[in-house]
């Protein structure tokens, strides 16, 4: 078999060791049958499979960017497999291998001027997490109210994105709300363009939060790349690689990154007046300006979950520490920082962090160093499109 089809098999056999490894398979159902028939895979088997095929690559023919995009992901692979083999894997260098990013802690001065900035967005009395705590609490979008404010949203946007990307034909999204689960919003893509979108009820959800869940996980996120490179990459150009996607690759990382920069891609400046226009129809009420002014001035914590993963599996820090540190720098209540020390703490998750963190801040800095003849939608199309990953962005950064 080819290079690319071997890396399918591998990434399949994965899934068997740690179930959701695979976040989405679209590919030829004889093969992942056929991995399912075979011996229950050791992952010490996995890890020397990735490097004979890592050592393959050269030979193999492929054009060269196809190539670096296999290298990347069978890097990320051989990695996994070692720590499902119980060696010990640096988390810094776990990180490096997974995403191909290189992590450092980040600045507590940068996060005393982001507080200082909340602190000028909410004057009045009381300290300034109870009065982030309020503001918080008076965006939350009603419980009962949840589905048909996404759903309305959900239509808004992929209006937008329909006519600035374009979308396959009949392609669907189906959206559930759960519980009991380490994360906010997840993308199940099913393939031939349907994707079902889970939204965790679990913790509030606030109003002017809501755009950019489902923009990041629709329109024009995940379910919108999930499409676009099927019926690109897989149906026009046949990539069986781009038939699987993989947990802890780099490949999840140019995913985040995106799909963070989805409200940005989608509506740009003065989303919360278009947010707002849109929750009026439905007689909720928010101040769009100062949610606007809000989300800019939070990015400036971006890294404090980071911080805390790094705390966590780095620097030996306990929970009840990494815990409170959310709680300091985020603004956040207990029970907040607790759902989120759940996530950083989970076996499968506990690198993920970094592909937000990280992922974001790469490709933000890709997206305005565009040519000044090119616009968002003309660099982010190419985010939809093409096999990018970090290394990529990061070469055409210097060039």
């Amino acid at each position: 078999m080819d290079v690319a089809t071997e890396y399918v098999l591998l990434g399949l056999r994965f899934d068997r060791i740690e179930d959701g490894f695979v976040d989405a398979y679209t590919g030829n159902p004889a093969l992942r049958a056929a991995v399912l028939d075979e011996p229950a895979p050791e992952p010490a088997a996995l890890g020397a499979r990735a490097r004979e095929l890592l050592a393959e690559l050269p030979s193999s023919g492929l054009p060269v960017a196809r190539a670096e995009y296999l290298r990347a992901q069978l890097t990320g692979l051989e990695c996994s497999a070692r720590k499902f083999a119980g060696q010990h894997v640096g988390f810094v260098a776990e990180v490096a291998a997974y995403f191909q990013v290189d992590i450092a802690p980040g600045s507590e001065q940068d996060y005393l001027a982001a507080h200082d900035e909340i602190d000028a967005l909410l004057p009045g009395p009381g300290s300034l997490a109870r009065r982030y705590a309020r503001y918080r609490k008076a965006d939350e979008c009603p419980p009962e109210r949840l589905e048909s404010v996404v759903r309305a949203l959900s239509s808004a946007l992929r209006d937008r994105v329909r006519a600035e990307y374009g979308l396959p034909e009949g392609e669907t999204v189906q959206y559930d709300v759960v519980t009991d689960k380490p994360w906010s919003g997840f993308n199940y893509y099913l393939g031939n363009y349907r994707s079902q979108v889970a939204i965790n009820a679990d913790l509030p959800h606030r109003l002017m939060q809501l755009p950019q869940l489902v923009a990041h996980e629709s329109y024009p996120g995940h379910h919108t790349e999930h499409c676009r490179k099927e019926r690109g990459l897989v149906e026009r150009d046949r990539h069986l690689e781009h038939t699987v996607f993989l947990v802890n690759t780099p490949e999840c990382l140019m995913a985040e990154g995106l799909a963070d920069l989805g409200v940005q891609a989608s509506v740009g400046e003065g989303w919360g007046r278009w947010a707002a226009e849109i929750l009026a129809d439905l007689g909720l009420r928010v101040d769009a300006d100062l949610a606007e002014k809000m989300a800019a001035a939070v990015t400036g914590l971006d890294q404090v979950r980071q911080d805390a993963a790094l705390m966590l599996h780095d620097r030996g820090a306990g929970e009840e520490e990494v815990a409170a540190f959310l709680q300091r720098w985020l603004l956040v209540p207990e029970e907040r920082a607790r759902q989120m020390l759940r996530f950083l703490s989970h076996p499968l998750w506990r690198a993920y962090t970094s592909t937000y963190v990280e992922g974001y801040r790469l490709l933000s800095e890709w997206l305005a160093a565009r040519p000044t003849s090119k616009s968002v939608a003309d660099r982010f199309v190419r985010l939809l499109d093409e096999p990018l990953t970090p290394a990529a962005i990061r070469a055409e950064l210097v060039a």
